[in-house]
């Protein structure tokens, strides 16, 4: 949740109206990534001169569906126009991460609509943890699920830091050098600008080339590994399936670290009007610098790009309810539980406030006090272990030990 969010959460108290936050940018779908802790946004206008800042890392800005249907666009200046906004609203004195929904696509594209349509974008930015690809896919996911798809997986590759990327691009170079002469002309003078293009090549003289072309995970550094592993981690434990897709390397230029597809598993090429890809995501941490920012700024976005199949979804919402509890984590283990207590939580209709980003203790407590909100929901390494969590009043201090399978039995019961 943002300021703007806290200081709407506190000027509501007293008020007829103290059980809910009033709100604009946002529609009946959107109620879904407000309750993940994102907040519905005015979608940002590329301008010129995030045009100007994108127009040398443009080229190769997409990732392909591994079928050769259509090639997905991840929009380099749309992650510049966000990062202006972020900097030109000072939104580094906000804490951080701040998390975005945007309902509409981004104004200002140069490009022409592909097959795919846009239909939202959620960001993160000002964090680097691997929390935040796994909210950004859990989010997604309950909202393709709201639109009818049952059956999702995911697609994913990590292209590591910066040191990794530059391992990966010496050791794709030499390879395909070795190779030039089986690969057609195309991809011959592909080369000379970026190896990585040729990874996604799908004519069938190169197809052979690719499949023994080094894999961008073998050249991860320890941190870049460690990174990847713990999204995984997250999918495991939401049981979303997923698979390693090596050709999902995006752009180095801007790209980092995962990269990411939510695909529909009952997908049909026979039936028109079907999409394989759901929804794209990127990591963009080596982006700020490149375009003139004077530090550098984490960030990870995904984009869905289906239409919608339910109309009634995109009724504009005035209003969501307030959070009745809050929900603090204290480790690793404990994180890699939450996105699933969290859903638990949403399907009952217990709004929460929600800090997952941050691991101090002192700073989640903090913001919580300053919301006033009536309980708090604690889970540490104890509590992982014995699967509960503690309860506590925010007004009392008292407290109680619940079993996570009845805390939302229990939550619904103190709400009442």
């Amino acid at each position: 949740m943002s300021k703007s969010q806290m200081k709407n959460a506190g000027s509501k108290m007293g008020s007829s109206d103290a059980k809910f936050l009033q709100h604009s940018h946002l529609d009946k779908i959107g109620e879904i990534p407000v309750y993940y802790g994102f907040e519905p946004k005015k979608s940002p206008e590329i301008k010129k001169i995030d045009l100007d800042h994108a127009k040398s890392l443009m080229e190769g800005d997409f990732i392909d569906d591994e079928e050769g249907h259509d090639q997905l666009p991840l929009h380099v200046e749309e992650k510049t126009a966000l990062l202006r906004m972020y900097q030109d609203e000072s939104m580094n004195e906000l804490p951080q991460p701040v998390m975005f929904y945007f309902k509409e696509p981004f104004k200002g594209s140069i490009r022409k609509p592909g097959a795919y349509t846009r239909y939202a974008d959620l960001e993160i930015i000002g964090n680097s943890r691997s929390i935040a690809e796994a909210t950004l896919i859990q989010t997604a996911r309950t909202m393709l699920k709201e639109e009818g798809y049952e059956n999702i997986a995911v697609e994913i590759n990590s292209i590591g830091d910066k040191d990794s990327i530059a391992r990966f691009n010496r050791e794709l170079t030499n390879y395909y050098r070795k190779h030039v002469n089986d690969m057609h002309a195309e991809c011959r003078q592909a080369l000379k600008r970026d190896p990585f293009e040729l990874l996604m090549c799908q004519n069938e003289k190169c197809v052979e080339v690719n499949q023994n072309a080094p894999k961008s995970m073998n050249y991860l550094t320890e941190a870049s590994r460690m990174h990847f592993q713990e999204v995984l981690e997250y999918l495991e434990k939401l049981g979303i399936p997923y698979r390693i897709n090596d050709h999902l390397v995006g752009n180095r230029k801007y790209c980092a670290e995962t990269i990411f597809s939510i695909v529909n598993a009952d997908y049909d090429e026979k039936k028109k009007g079907e999409h394989k890809i759901l929804a794209i995501g990127v990591r963009y941490d080596g982006l700020a610098k490149k375009i003139g920012l004077k530090r550098e700024v984490q960030g990870v976005g995904l984009s869905i790009l289906v239409k919608g199949n339910h109309v009634d979804l995109r009724k504009e919402l005035k209003k969501t309810k307030k959070p009745f509890a809050s929900y603090v984590q204290l480790g690793f283990e404990s994180k890699l539980m939450s996105l699933s207590i969290i859903e638990s939580l949403r399907q009952v209709k217990i709004p929460l406030y929600l800090s997952l980003a941050k691991d101090r203790l002192g700073a989640q407590v903090s913001l919580i006090e300053k919301n006033r909100i009536p309980y708090t929901i604690i889970m540490g390494k104890k509590e992982a272990m014995e699967k509960s969590v503690i309860v506590r009043d925010t007004e009392t201090h008292r407290q109680e030990t619940i079993s996570i399978e009845e805390l939302p039995r229990y939550m619904k019961r103190l709400e009442k």
